[in-house]
């Protein structure tokens, strides 16, 4: 057996909430008197967590908030996330049907720059928050992605739920944004990029292997991956 765990990214790879994420940020700026759109949200902001998108945010814009500001931008733009996924099916389409097939053979995580609050919400709701060992959110780690800290602990975790210590080189990666993809590299992972971002083309040359979605992706796919 070659594949021993497998970890999702979770915005833009089993929820389609990242035009929500861009949504909620693009309405807090517009209070700040800034204004992004999808595109630069998609190229430069792809992957970070809040804090960090924050951060790059205001260096991009000759805004620098201080820590009392910060606070209050995420704290805003967290509510108006939560107001805006209320009601919405945010799933895609076959990553149900993956998730669970691979929560079958091997142990599986999420590792996200989300929020945990705002990971298990909508899992809550798909019933698959209890299919997955482990989610490391925004708050489980110092330095987010691109850092492999999100990985790492990931892992750290999976191995401890099976008492043995599972390879990096035999553990998959899933991912939508190039951050990711250079996090889940650095901790010594195989790689699959999911091309849902509307950015055409972002992804490309980034991963091991590259899909359009998830129900394009087959648990044969990934075991080929780590076989290699």
């Amino acid at each position: 057996m070659t594949l021993e765990a497998i970890v999702f990214d979770f915005d833009g790879v089993i929820a389609d909430s990242e035009p929500v994420h861009f949504e909620s940020f693009r309405d807090v700026l517009v209070e700040e008197g800034l204004t992004i759109d999808e595109a630069e949200y998609y190229r430069r902001y792809l992957g970070l967590s809040d804090a960090a998108a924050f951060r790059e945010i205001g260096r991009q814009h000759g805004r620098p908030w201080n820590a009392l500001e910060m606070a209050d931008l995420m704290r805003r733009k967290a509510a108006r996330f939560e107001i805006l996924q209320r009601d919405a099916a945010l799933i895609f389409p076959g990553a149900d049907r993956l998730v669970r097939e691979a929560a079958a053979r091997v142990p599986v995580a999420v590792a996200s720059g989300a929020r945990r609050i705002e990971i298990l919400r909508i899992l809550d709701r798909a019933d698959l928050a209890r299919v997955f060992t482990t989610v490391v959110a925004a708050e489980d780690v110092a330095e987010g992605k691109p850092s492999p800290d999100p990985y790492l602990r990931a892992l750290e975790r999976l191995s401890a739920s099976v008492a043995r210590p599972i390879s990096p080189g035999r553990s998959v990666a899933i991912e939508d944004s190039r951050r990711g993809l250079e996090s889940a590299r650095a901790a010594g992972m195989k790689t699959v990029g999911v091309a849902t971002s509307r950015v055409a083309g972002i992804l490309d040359g980034a991963a091991d292997l590259l899909v359009a979605s998830l129900a394009a992706l087959t648990l044969t796919d990934l075991y080929r991956l780590t076989h290699n």
